[in-house]
């Protein structure tokens, strides 16, 4: 199962008030390394159902939650906790690198 795509309109439901742990891929369609870690997120979303759930949200189409959110580059992750803030990544990661932020929580 890919990551699920969130919008302003449902960011507080699917993240802010989740009852898991939320990695937050901010990412847009035309960006190369947010291309590269699509995939990755996608299955490390299967990995880890039901213990971290893995959201996508598209900077351009929701550009108020980048900026409410200090997105300046993409791709960005944001791994969220009880509706705070707990880590972030700036830039591609990779696998390992996702992980390693997962396991925070």
């Amino acid at each position: 199962m890919p990551a699920t795509h969130v919008t302003q309109s449902d960011f507080d439901a699917k993240v802010l008030k989740a009852q898991n742990p939320v990695l937050v891929d901010f990412y847009a369609d035309w960006c190369g390394p947010c291309q590269l870690a699509a995939p990755i997120l996608d299955k490390l979303a299967d990995e880890f159902t039901g213990k971290v759930d893995i959201v996508k949200v598209d900077v351009d189409a929701n550009q108020d939650l980048a900026q409410k959110y200090g997105v300046m580059s993409i791709p960005t992750v944001v791994l969220f906790k009880a509706g705070q803030e707990v880590e972030r990544k700036i830039g591609y990661g990779g696998e390992r690198g996702y992980k390693d932020l997962i396991d925070k929580v």
